[in-house]
């Protein structure tokens, strides 16, 4: 293992989309979302920890979910799970977490990943993010991994690389909004665009610096307490100051202002998950196209489903299609697949009718 490998796992999410399962007081990454035994958050260190020391992962999350990152992940200590005591997007929290680095390591590579992604060939996930560090450690540049679309989706925000890049590691034209359909159309036709799963590299001089010079605010803001990183004074620091971080993204705070991005085509394969439907694409089908997590099932006249229960419950369904059908302790989801992106809403509306705990 190389020491100067570095990991920021992202786990402050709520994944609103995936409710009744994902809950404010228990989001998506802490679940079991694919039936697997594992936690998408466990598999997330697992697959980072293969190449990157356990010390040397930090895990990015909000207060609130301190002690289910410790349950769930064992090998990690305390003053790895680095807690945002408000939300204030990823920029603040990017920003933070890499000169906590700086002081323990200036010589750091570190990779900033979502802790709720599905990617199951581990190996080239490992020599694509490697290939990267390597132009990290020699080079001050940011690195970012691209997914090669596969049709054209309007939920991603789209890479935009220079055509004539002879490298496997791309050059970066431009970073792109989640576009209407034409546009994700066109984007696939022109050959040189990837979606944007959020995947990042680079030196950790090179991230600090980049925010020095984009973001001179923030940056002296977060420098006002180097002294108390990794340290017991830490905590009061961040306490006091975090919240006065300008809520913005590490997309518009550096990456869209940054002339030395670079793209990497990644060679694994990826699921965002998303969605409820983007959690059906990835499951195991019945012969009627069913997709089950948990549950043992009685189906008739029933097809395109998603259904998902706690283990061992016994589900009958009969002529239903393509419908999400979820049964969460107090919560039961009966809804169509085709509306799915209005899940986010409805969990709101449940919210304001019975309560938080439901939300």
């Amino acid at each position: 293992m190389n020491n100067n490998y570095y990991a920021v796992l992202m786990a402050g999410g709520v994944g609103s989309r995936f409710w009744p399962v994902s809950t404010t007081n228990n989001p998506k990454q802490f679940h079991d979302m694919l039936g697997t035994g594992d936690t998408l958050i466990q598999k997330t260190f697992s697959r980072l920890n293969k190449f990157i020391p356990t010390e040397n992962i930090l895990i990015l999350t909000n207060e609130r979910y301190n002690d289910l990152v410790l349950e769930q992940l064992p090998k990690v200590k305390q003053e790895q799970v680095v807690l945002e005591p408000a939300m204030r997007n990823t920029a603040p929290c990017i920003l933070y977490a890499a000169m906590k680095i700086q002081k323990m390591n200036p010589n750091a590579v570190m990779i900033v990943a979502p802790s709720d992604h599905w990617i199951e060939d581990e190996q080239a996930f490992e020599n694509d993010v490697k290939a990267c560090f390597d132009k990290c450690e020699k080079e001050e540049v940011l690195c970012t991994l691209g997914i090669q679309p596969s049709y054209p989706n309007t939920g991603f925000g789209y890479i935009e690389y220079e055509k004539e890049a002879p490298s496997e590691i791309k050059k970066v034209a431009q970073f792109r909004e989640k576009p209407n359909l034409e546009t994700a159309k066109d984007f696939l036709a022109q050959g040189n665009f990837l979606w944007n799963a959020g995947i990042f590299m680079w030196g950790v001089n090179t991230i600090v610096n980049a925010f020095k010079e984009y973001q001179a605010e923030q940056f002296k803001l977060f420098e006002n307490g180097l002294s108390c990183y990794n340290t017991a004074e830490e905590q009061d620091f961040i306490a006091e100051n975090y919240p006065k971080a300008e809520n913005i993204s590490i997309d518009y705070a550096i990456l869209e202002n940054s002339k030395a991005i670079y793209t990497l085509p990644a060679t694994f394969d990826w699921n965002d998950l998303g969605t409820w439907g983007a959690l059906y694409e990835k499951l195991d089908k019945d012969q009627n196209q069913n997709a089950v997590v948990n549950g043992q099932t009685l189906l008739e006249d029933a097809k395109g489903n998603m259904i998902r229960t706690n283990k061992g419950k016994i589900v009958v369904i009969d002529g239903l299609e393509d419908y999400i059908i979820v049964d969460k302790d107090d919560v039961l989801l009966i809804y169509p697949k085709s509306k799915e992106q209005d899940i986010k809403k409805i969990r709101g509306q449940v919210q304001d009718k019975f309560g938080d705990q439901y939300a």
